[in-house]
């Protein structure tokens, strides 16, 4: 990295109109700016400001166009400053040690003026003070939409984590964060809770015999059919594959056996269609409901589902059974 060359500006006041930040200001004012800045000769590469640099300084772009780098100007640049705008400025109002390199990307010119040189100017000026002004106000709206962005994409985020993408219900991550924390909410408080295992049932020869798509749209109304069948306290998720889980707080293995029978019905009733119009035929879901018993851990209760769905399954598939 280099640093771009110094030397006495030799240019007139009215060259100065293309800046947004001294719109307004007097010829006196921009000459005393001009008499108090030196001029950079900068090439590409240069380094007007480096990030942590303690002494502020604020640019005019004259000519070129400068880039913004955070941590190393080895990263991709973040902002372009093209001619007629100006930098430094935010560091020098708040004393700040400054946040971000910023490196001439063409060949180019600019105005540096130091510290004292600013606020005698702010003092000197009440148009420069306002714009300013105006400037901060623009950037300070360009942040908060910043942050609203970087917000919503946050949530986003945490939402695609904690959601299954075809089925559009919770998938295993958001369910062995949750169950966890349930069991052991109920364990100590002494409340019931139950929880169901569930498997569609011969789901790989539905899939070997219309096809990939076809068992995509059974999973997804499935996983529609759980949901609008089950109290809003009771939660589904999507265990894996063809799999399903519903947990029951604060319900007694009868009334969850209840709610099983209520949903298995509902499935076994619904109708299929592919998005082209094309029926498909019914499926049915097998099902294993247990209460959480004292000391259980969380591999215990779903293993314990998980038997008596086998059982189920055994027994001839479209039932619930309890262990």
């Amino acid at each position: 990295m280099t640093s771009p060359q110094k030397s006495k500006p030799q240019i007139a006041p009215e060259s100065l109109d293309d800046f947004p930040m001294l719109a307004g200001v007097g010829l006196s004012a921009r000459r005393e700016l001009i008499a108090a800045a030196s001029e950079r000769t900068l090439t590409p590469g240069d380094v007007l400001i480096t990030q942590g640099d303690a002494q502020p300084r604020m640019f005019f772009l004259l000519e070129g166009e400068l880039r913004v780098h955070l941590d190393t100007v080895d990263n991709e640049p973040v902002a372009m400053i093209a001619s007629g705008e100006t930098v430094g400025e935010l560091g020098v109002l708040d004393g700040s040690v400054a946040s971000a390199f910023v490196v001439a990307h063409t060949a180019g010119r600019a105005l540096e003026i130091t510290e004292d040189d600013f606020w005698q100017l702010t003092n000197a000026s009440h148009a420069f003070a306002l714009n300013l002004l105006l400037k901060l106000a623009s950037r300070l709206r360009a942040n908060n939409a910043t942050v609203s962005q970087n917000v919503q994409k946050r949530r986003q985020y945490e939402r695609a984590a904690m959601f299954d993408g075809l089925t559009g219900i919770h998938n295993r991550r958001w369910l062995d964060e949750t169950l966890h924390r349930m069991v052991r909410r109920h364990a100590e408080g002494g409340d019931p809770m139950s929880l169901s295992l569930i498997d569609i049932d011969h789901f790989k020869g539905f899939n070997d015999r219309y096809g990939h798509a076809a068992g995509d749209q059974v999973l997804t109304v499935v996983a529609s059919v759980l949901s609008a069948n089950l109290r809003p306290t009771d939660l589904v998720a999507r265990f894996g594959g063809e799999e399903f889980v519903i947990i029951f707080p604060d319900t007694k293995i009868a009334d969850a056996v209840a709610a099983a029978e209520r949903v298995r019905e509902a499935v076994s009733r619904e109708a299929l269609r592919m998005g082209d119009g094309t029926d498909l035929p019914s499926v049915t879901i097998s099902m294993g409901v247990t209460e959480l018993r004292a000391d259980q851990t969380v591999p215990d209760i779903l293993k314990t589902a998980d038997a008596a769905m086998y059982r189920a399954k055994q027994a001839g598939r479209n039932r619930v059974v309890t262990g």
